[in-house]
């Protein structure tokens, strides 16, 4: 795995899930340390004047108009660390984790923050010699930047609160030794910077922005089956008729589904078998299109994000200027996730209504189920149950987390943006759809298999078919569904399924 290594400002999506999921090694560049020195040397010239300045020598929040002394400021960090550290419930995943300590490297290292290099490098000690820190999920308000769970993190390099190592919890300071890592002192505005900003909702984000892409790349595909399995009329995907919407995700959409089904002898054209299909058929790019518009938008804020200084007070050494502002809120960012959890959430809406075409005998020409031998046999009854109900925890998870506010640190800090909660629904609502279109491509591959269709599969339909096939035989009488489901959304997870499909044809969002 190629070193990535951060100049700060130029990280980009691939890299990030380099390092959180793949573990690659993380290195600065000469030019990100030069301007972390340049900046950390105006703070210290700051200390030396003695200026009251926020951050570096007061408190914080509604304490910002108390002076603390010289011979105190290290203190003053220490306490910050501790006092912050107040984050409850399970801990947040390992690729997250090591997605904010990433993120916040890479922030630190565009030479705002006057933080020191020895104190970034620590940090990346933790993701090369991989300690994890224990940082739980809930307790950010996603406006003074994620304090809570960001201060868990910094507790690390000081060699205080728990880490992970081997894949074991255990003091930090124990995880560090074992690492051959040294805690570090914080000095003068290091704790400040370690935890004002939104690395912890754009990591959670920056996930979901991946995994989002592929859902609907592979909602593309499992709708495609289902066309296949319901004779679907392609009329409907004529690029005459998207380009005079002038819709971006429509017009690809369309151009996808047609791709994916070229050399099909199962679909129609209108009027061969009815005039025409259903919304859940007939409106797919309507409906995906609008989800990808959706997620491309969600994207570039993500892309943006990543790449910001988020934290308070901004150092400009060349001006020599020192400025208190805000952006540590995470407005863009939650109403972003917001944004990317109702597109993510229609997506499983539409594809359990497929669902329920497959498997209802009355909306086809199939046996009730997809059960040859129904009555003695349920089919897939339930299956379409279980999609019903994700598809229904995503509508009460769709419920925006940014429109809330509660004014905290007695009132001056008056709004807050609920980011960290959007972020954390909008990756549950994505987990949530996955298993939908699971359940989807496992429904559409065994109606194609009651109609003896397989052979007249189109390109990407039959790569999808076989090697769901592989691993999946055909339920000719009733077995345990959820081994099966869970089966079907590993496959269609995995890299090979969609680079075995997208390896002769082009499939964007």
């Amino acid at each position: 795995m190629d070193t990535v290594i951060i100049e700060g400002g130029k990280l980009n999506i691939e890299d990030f899930i380099k390092v959180t999921r793949m573990n690659a090694k993380v290195e600065l560049s000469n030019t990100a340390i030069n301007k972390m020195q340049k900046a950390r040397s105006y703070v210290e010239k700051i200390v030396e004047k003695g200026d009251p300045v926020y951050g570096i020598n007061t408190g914080f929040g509604k304490f910002c108009n108390v002076k603390i002394s010289n011979d105190e400021l290290n203190l003053l960090q220490k306490n910050l660390i501790m006092s912050h550290s107040c984050g409850v419930g399970n801990p947040l995943s390992k690729e997250i984790v090591r997605g904010i300590i990433l993120l916040r490297v890479n922030a630190l290292a565009i030479g705002n923050s006057g933080i020191r290099v020895e104190t970034v490098q620590k940090l990346i000690e933790l993701l090369n010699k991989n300690i994890t820190p224990f940082v739980p999920e809930k307790g950010s308000l996603g406006a003074s930047g994620d304090l809570a769970p960001l201060s868990h993190v910094a507790l690390v390099i000081m060699g205080m609160g728990e880490a992970y190592y081997d894949n074991k919890l255990m003091k930090s300071e124990e995880a560090l030794k074992l690492a051959n890592i040294q805690p570090i002192e914080l000095r003068e505005k290091e704790g400040l910077a370690l935890i004002n900003g939104t690395q912890v909702m754009t990591s959670i984000g920056t996930h979901a922005i991946y995994d989002a892409i592929k859902l609907l790349k592979l909602s593309d595909i499992s709708a495609s089956m289902t066309i296949e399995a319901l004779n679907g009329i392609t009329d409907a995907f004529d690029n005459d008729v998207h380009k005079i919407r002038n819709q971006k995700g429509q017009i690809q959409t369309a151009k996808n589904i047609l791709n994916i089904l070229k050399n099909s002898k199962n679909t129609t054209r209108q009027a061969e078998i009815r005039v025409q299909d259903a919304y859940t058929l007939r409106c797919i790019p309507q409906i995906h299109g609008a989800s990808k518009d959706s997620i491309n938008y969600v994207k570039e804020i993500v892309e943006r994000e990543i790449n910001a200084v988020t934290d308070n007070p901004l150092i400009f050494p060349d001006e020599e200027k020192v400025i208190s502002g805000g952006n540590f809120h995470g407005q863009p960012i939650a109403l972003a996730m917001d944004f990317l959890a109702i597109a993510c959430s229609e997506i499983a809406n539409v594809s359990e209504r497929r669902i329920e075409r497959l498997v209802n005998p009355q909306l086809s020409d199939m046996p009730g189920f997809l059960s040859p031998k129904g009555g003695l046999n349920s089919g897939f009854m339930i299956a379409q149950y279980s999609a019903a109900s994700l598809v229904s925890e995503n509508k009460v998870l769709s419920h925006p987390a940014s429109v809330d506010s509660i004014p905290s640190s007695a009132n001056q800090e008056d709004h807050v943006s609920m980011g960290t909660i959007a972020a954390r629904k909008a990756v549950e609502i994505i987990e949530n759809a996955y298993k939908v279109i699971a359940i989807e491509t496992l429904c559409s591959a065994q109606a194609i298999d009651i109609k003896n269709s397989y052979k007249k599969l189109g390109i990407g339909t039959k790569k999808a078919y076989e090697k769901i096939r592989s691993e999946i035989p055909f339920m000719e009488k009733d077995r345990i569904l959820y081994i099966d489901i869970n089966k079907t959304e590993k496959i269609i997870k995995n890299d090979d399924y969609l680079n075995s499909i997208e390896k002769d044809i082009d499939i964007k969002i």
